[in-house]
């Protein structure tokens, strides 16, 4: 019974230090939010949303050559006899 207290009185002063801990993680001084932050998160999004297009169309280059040149080598290796 004496263990139950004891938690009880620990959590209570644990609660009385957190809630000021948690006041200051909620504050805005953590968060610099200046003119430029918008361009940041554009820039970002950006990027996400256009790197598959550019590596779809890398891979589409690259898949092209590779085409060519194994055309190019089957031409050269069968010869047709007329």
């Amino acid at each position: 019974m004496d263990h139950i207290w004891v938690r009880i009185i620990l959590m209570l002063f644990g609660s009385v230090g957190a809630s000021s801990a948690q006041a200051a993680v909620d504050s805005y001084r953590f968060a610099h939010v200046t003119i430029s932050t918008p361009w940041y998160i554009f820039i970002f999004l950006l990027m996400g949303v256009f790197a598959p297009f550019v590596i779809m169309a890398v891979l589409a280059w690259r898949n092209a050559i590779r085409k060519s040149d194994r055309e190019v080598a089957d031409a050269d290796h069968k010869h047709s006899v007329k």
